[in-house]
């Protein structure tokens, strides 16, 4: 099968994530199944497409022709049987819950076509894992949108160890058709591409709240001008709580090293999970925090986080999760805030500054994981 041949989309959950995709693939012209266990979820997944599109109509985004038109290829369904029977891809957004998922993709399995691709929407579980529940994992990928799906470019398209590189390139495909940056993930590693990158920063993170220096309005203070949201304020707007469980799941799949501190445990025990609950780091119950940056920490400074993320993606290379760092800068320059991926940033700042950046984290904090890799002290990169 080619992405040509792809008529009909079944999108099995309608949260957030969910009715996201779903937008994305009616504005690409897919006639698209709206799926959830309840008839509620899916009136709210309905309400939310129908939101997104009132917001591009009424900025001249959407003609009022192709909201009608999008809006009429939408099929709501609580029967998953129903809404899977005909369709050629299927998208799975359900819970982070690896035996949800599993058993919600045996179950697809069943009842889908035997060419239809499934694809699983997950942020860092095992798309082998995922596969193996089914008949066909082959025809199973992983397909890890961005929050919020309308909005965000990156669609990480993931190779479980089973899938054929057709089932890849129609995920591909189709990403390209609703107007995504898709990038190849060619081996399931934990993290995929982007959050493999970035969680160094969390292990980082996690060592100055031991040290008890810079503070995090300290650490932030020093960062916020250069940074749309700085790395504590983004860890209480993410939740304290999902980084915890971030952290454990990386010290559980790649290093120990990631092992969350007791101040985060406590900050949960204690409810204070960040902007959701009105308090973590910043009191967010009168809206978004203000930073003093006169407050501003000479500790550390952004070549820090550049220096850990771009070692973080040398091991991808080395390990095979993506042979090309044009690929891995595309992914981290579309799946956040920054114009540019981590090499490009160190071809501009210069190898022998992020490894003595690295240096210096190694001797302080003496994490295996902030060790240069080979790749990183070599620093013959070239994007």
């Amino acid at each position: 099968m080619k992405a040509e041949d792809v008529k009909k989309i079944a999108m099995i959950g309608a949260g957030d994530m969910g009715h996201g995709i779903a937008a994305c693939c009616l504005q690409g012209g897919y006639t698209v199944v709206l799926r959830d266990i309840e008839q509620k979820f899916v009136d709210r997944g309905m309400a939310g497409i129908k939101g997104s599109f009132d917001k591009f109509k009424a900025k001249g985004k959407m003609t009022p022709e192709a909201y009608d038109a999008a809006l009429a290829r939408l099929i709501p369904m609580v029967d998953l049987k129903e809404a899977v029977k005909d369709a050629d891809f299927i998208i799975e957004a359900v819970p982070e819950k690896l035996e949800l998922k599993k058993g919600v993709f045996a179950e697809i399995d069943k009842y889908a076509p035997k060419h239809a691709v499934l694809a699983s929407n997950t942020s860092n579980m095992s798309i082998t894992e995922i596969a193996n529940a089914t008949s066909r994992p082959e025809k199973v990928i992983g397909y890890h949108f961005f929050n919020p799906a309308i909005l965000m470019k990156l669609v990480e398209v993931i190779k479980g160890a089973k899938s054929t590189d057709e089932a890849i390139q129609v995920g591909y495909d189709i990403a390209k058709k609703i107007n995504k940056v898709p990038v190849i993930v060619q081996k399931d590693s934990p993290g995929f591409i982007y959050n493999r990158v970035n969680i160094p920063v969390g292990a980082f993170l996690s060592k100055i709240l031991e040290a008890g220096h810079p503070t995090p309005q300290e650490l932030d203070a020093a960062l916020k001008p250069i940074m749309p949201m700085a790395p504590f304020e983004l860890m209480d707007y993410v939740g304290i709580d999902i980084n915890v469980h971030g952290l454990e799941y990386m010290a559980k799949v790649l290093s120990p090293d990631y092992k969350p501190p007791q101040c985060l445990y406590d900050m949960v025990k204690a409810g204070n999970l960040g902007k959701k609950t009105g308090k973590g780091f910043y009191d967010w119950s009168q809206g978004r925090p203000t930073i003093d940056l006169s407050k501003a920490t000479k500790e550390v400074d952004i070549n820090h986080l550049i220096a850990l993320q771009v070692n973080e993606a040398t091991k991808l290379l080395e390990e095979g999760v993506c042979d090309d760092p044009k690929q891995i800068d595309l992914a981290m320059a579309n799946g956040g805030g920054s114009p540019f991926g981590p090499f490009m940033l160190a071809q501009s700042i210069g190898y022998n500054v992020l490894n003595a950046k690295l240096e210096e984290l190694y001797s302080k904090f003496k994490l295996e994981i902030f060790k240069p890799t080979k790749t990183m002290s070599a620093g013959q990169i070239k994007v």
